[in-house]
């Protein structure tokens, strides 16, 4: 990972709020598989590992990484901030194409219907038009 690319990783982590919290226990198997289902969502996740000590916590950032293919971006402090790129999609199949229909059967040509027009509703009551007497 380039310096840059560690950079943007920084700032785009920075309002993100911790996802995991780990525990008295450490690194358990099934905190390792909460890390890697929550990269799987977001791609870049913030771990607090409040309980450990500063010589374990390296340590931790090592085995994540190592056990979820994850790299990591920072250790400062509590915080641990791990980046693992999501994966590609595939592409989409292409659509089939669509039949057209026969001159024949009188939908070669389609009409354009419209809706009759409705005349604005006055907010308030109308006055009456006078009439005029006829002369």
């Amino acid at each position: 990972m380039t310096p840059a690319e560690r950079k943007a990783l920084k700032a785009r982590a920075h309002g993100l709020n911790p996802v995991l919290r780990l525990g008295e226990k450490g690194l358990t198997d099934a905190v390792i598989a909460e890390i890697d289902h929550a990269l799987g969502a977001h791609e870049l996740i913030k771990i607090r590992a409040a309980p450990l000590n500063r010589d374990q916590r390296e340590v931790a950032l090592a085995s994540i990484c190592e056990r979820t293919n994850a790299q990591p971006v920072q250790h400062i402090g509590k915080m641990l901030i791990v980046y693992r790129q999501k994966p590609q999609p595939e592409a989409p199949p292409e659509p089939r194409p669509r039949l057209a229909r026969r001159a024949t059967s009188g939908w070669s040509e389609r009409k354009e219907i419209r809706k009759p027009s409705r005349r604005r509703q006055s907010a308030g009551p109308q006055r009456p038009q006078r009439r005029r007497p006829r002369a």
